[in-house]
């Protein structure tokens, strides 16, 4: 948002200051000021009011004419001018001989065969407007010769505020606002606004108006007669043209001028289309055209303003072309209303259509001000337009209204937050600089909010604590180290061990580390034929290839090696990411963190890349949990896992996630000749498996009996459980030392370890129990290959 130091000035006095050190001064204590500071008009000097005395045309030219212009000297001067408009009699701006007009100094100049001494000037080449159609016409009654920086505001300086900066300050939207800031900044007294008293007004009709939904707070109007001007006076257009607007006509400048100086939006009706006011909400989606031509369609949450039940405009963000003011509009009807935020805001997104006024009604405007604003614009209007009338009372329906916010607190709550002393009568005075009522009793302070600050800005005593600190001036503060006790704390676990993971992985295997965002990227996902499932989504999102939240991060992984597959012929990734599963009982969403992992080789086949990854997540729970991980086989719910190869990860009997292949139909659409191998953990869920103490087991210094065992399975799995169930304390270890296919089928080598701390074990308990565990396999269908031997 661009802003005015002329402006600003008309309500504060600001002389013998420096305004680039106030604009600093602002920016540390209020918003942030962008780097650009604009000095307009500073390049610019020598241009003076000229009257065109004589007009002839160029004899070798349709479009040169040949004038004299009276600039208030003895004699006339010859000026050579393309301008179309130009005519005897007509007042214009003209740049003297030895003017200059930024890095152009005025000299004489032959055109076409004639010298011109001079230029006659249109408001763009003085940088005042955009208007280059003619040189400028100025109708005020100023004498000859008469600089036109004395007549007209063009040397200003113009800064830019950061608008994320004034998102939960409504009340700094206008220039009255911002004035009353560089008054507390520079302890100077802020001057009223000039407005007119409206209840003389009060024996008139009102107008016939009606709020018939909740969306609209409150709904100010007052009708208007015999308007007779219809171009904004100079000073109006320029300050417009300084803050990015472009002048259009009388009455719209005057309801923007009104915008940008009290950051109240208002809008101007031609009262012969608009005459019994209600403001609603459809049942039924339709076409509006609005002011800028564009047939917009409005749904059954869009709130309007109608001419009975006629549209006339879209409440806070744009009027409707039928009803807008037109040349010969003599008679207006004003609105100046508050709407609720939320919906404004959902009505931009929906329409695709963001506005001055709209931003600003995004922002909890005060419903105090529609008043105040009106009878600003009466006051305007009055003093350019002398015959101007208001034909009606002021009608006003007020549906909504803030709390009154109060707050106590006492001088050591101030001295507490703050650090240092700042005296009573500094917070006083610093309150009550900026609009709010201070009473004070004993060091207790009784502070009541102002409405432009009680919308959502100002709440709590902290808030408070927020005003006196920023004015007093952070950089006033002194600089010493606060004496605070210092405790320890113990990061939790989750961090702890989402950390050590990710130095593992780096630094033990050499994987990449990734980090992405937490949608599900339909078009990439359907590119490799992962169907996108359904889950949390966001409303009215603008890129419906982002608008669904993962369920998983194994996806979001698959497509990154898509675009990775040319970096190595084998590789890792993993990443630590956020994932939703659905909504909590409470209504919020179930978000899990998940560590996924991916293997990527064109080297390996599908088993080793596995069985690496596997041991990788093994170590994690060893080292991190002391605990072993087991793996169930368990069913595929998801289109880019392998129907057949996916295992449930299992530690200390808490299922943790999910190690599998790749599904084929993705894999090759990655990489035809790739294995791909993904696992995928709660990290969650993995920190609440508490640390398995490491005990120590004294070795015996009687002999081992080891046992090899080769069983025709697929899985070790119920092998293991086989063993397991035996409850035999003579089972040192069990581990695989082989595993054989050949034509009859798979075979698993099973090592099993026998001994007793006190004695040397006999060959006839050892076997009993591996009969046992024989037996109870072969019941299950799970034979031997080989006999056991010792």
């Amino acid at each position: 948002m661009f802003l005015s130091m002329n402006w600003i000035s008309d309500y504060v006095d600001l002389s013998g200051l420096d305004k680039l050190q106030l604009i600093n001064k602002f920016s540390l204590s209020t918003a942030e000021v962008e780097n650009d500071i604009f000095f307009k008009g500073s390049d610019i000097s020598g241009i003076v009011v000229a009257e065109i005395k004589s007009v002839e045309e160029h004899p070798e030219s349709k479009k040169l004419h040949l004038l004299k212009v009276d600039i208030g000297e003895s004699e006339l001067v010859d000026v050579v001018c393309g301008a179309p408009n130009v005519r005897v009699g007509m007042k214009t701006a003209f740049a003297k001989l030895g003017a200059t007009i930024g890095d152009i100094t005025i000299a004489p100049r032959k055109l076409a065969g004639y010298t011109s001494c001079g230029m006659c000037c249109s408001e763009k080449e003085i940088g005042i407007s955009d208007s280059n159609d003619g040189i400028m016409e100025i109708t005020d009654d100023v004498a000859l010769g008469t600089d036109l920086k004395d007549i007209y505001e063009i040397e200003d300086i113009i800064f830019e505020v950061d608008n994320k900066s004034l998102t939960n300050r409504p009340d700094l939207w206008g220039h009255y606002g911002i004035a009353r800031e560089f008054a507390a900044l520079a302890g100077r007294e802020l001057k009223p606004l000039d407005v007119v008293d409206l209840s003389k007004y009060d024996g008139l009709e009102k107008v016939d108006l009606k709020i018939e939904d909740p969306l609209c707070q409150r709904y100010s109007c007052l009708k208007f007669g015999n308007i007779g001007v219809h171009t904004s006076p100079v000073n109006m257009r320029i300050r417009l043209y300084y803050c990015g607007m472009r002048a259009l006509n009388f009455l719209a400048d005057l309801t923007n001028y009104l915008m940008l100086e009290m950051g109240q939006p208002m809008h101007a009706f031609d009262s012969r289309k608009v005459e019994k006011i209600r403001i609603k909400r459809f049942d039924k989606p339709f076409t509006f055209k609005t002011l800028d031509g564009v047939d917009r369609e409005i749904d059954e949450n869009t709130l309007m303003i109608c001419n009975d039940n006629t549209p006339v405009a879209i409440a806070g963000i744009m009027g409707g072309l039928d009803s807008e003011i037109v040349e010969d509009t003599s008679t207006l009807t004003l609105e100046s209303a508050t709407f609720d935020a939320a919906s404004i805001r959902k009505s931009t997104v929906r329409l695709a259509h963001r506005t001055d006024a709209s931003m600003r009604y995004e922002k909890s405007l005060d419903p105090e001000m529609t008043v105040p604003a009106i009878a600003r614009f009466v006051k305007l209007l009055t003093d350019i337009d002398n015959g101007a009338t208001v034909v009606s009372a002021l009608t006003d329906e007020y549906a909504f209204r803030y709390d009154d916010v109060s707050l106590t607190f006492d001088k050591a709550f101030v001295d507490k937050y703050t650090g240092i002393e700042i005296a009573n009568d500094t917070i006083v005075n610093t309150l009550t600089s900026l609009g709010f009522g201070v009473t004070l009793s004993d060091d207790t302070f009784t502070v009541s909010v102002p409405s432009w600050r009680a919308t959502k800005d100002v709440t709590i005593k902290a808030d408070i604590i927020e005003e006196i600190t920023r004015i007093y001036g952070y950089d006033n503060f002194d600089i010493h180290t606060t004496a605070l006790p210092i405790y320890p704390v113990r990061a939790a676990q989750e961090q702890t061990d989402e950390e050590r993971i990710k130095d593992m992985l780096v630094k033990r295997y050499s994987l990449h580390e990734l980090h992405s965002y937490v949608w599900t990227y339909y078009d990439e996902c359907k590119a490799l034929g992962i169907e996108p499932e359904e889950n949390i989504t966001l409303v009215n999102a603008a890129n419906p290839n982002i608008q669904t939240i993962r369920k998983s991060v194994v996806p979001t992984q698959l497509c990154q090696l898509k675009y990775n597959t040319a970096y190595a012929p084998e590789f890792g990734i993993f990443e630590v990411g956020r994932v939703v599963e659905g909504m909590k009982e409470d209504g919020l969403c179930d978000e899990r963190k998940k560590l996924a992992i991916t293997l990527f080789s064109k080297t390996s086949d599908v088993e080793t890349l596995y069985f690496k990854l596997r041991d990788m997540l093994a170590v994690l729970a060893d080292e991190l949990k002391h605990e072993a991980l087991t793996f169930e086989k368990t069913e595929a719910t998801h289109s880019y896992q392998h129907p057949k190869n996916l295992n449930a990860i299992i530690c200390a009997g808490k299922v943790l996630g999910e190690i599998g292949i790749v599904n084929s139909v993705v894999s090759k659409k990655i990489d035809k000749k790739a294995a791909i191998v993904y696992a995928e953990i709660d990290v969650a869920e993995f920190a609440t498996i508490k640390n398995a103490s490491i005990s120590y087991r004294e070795p015996s210094k009687f002999p081992e009996i080891e046992i090899d065992l080769s069983f025709v399975s697929d899985a070790f799995a119920p092998i293991a459980k086989a063993i397991a169930d035996t409850k035999c304390e003579l089972i040192q270890d069990v581990k695989v030392t082989d595993i054989y296919t050949d034509e009859t089928g798979k075979s698993i080598t099973t090592k099993i370890t026998f001994s007793h701390a006190e004695r040397t074990l006999t060959k006839e308990e050892v076997m009993a129990v591996v009969d046992k565990i024989i037996e109870v396999l072969g019941a299950q269908g799970i034979n031997l290959k080989n006999a056991p031997a010792l």
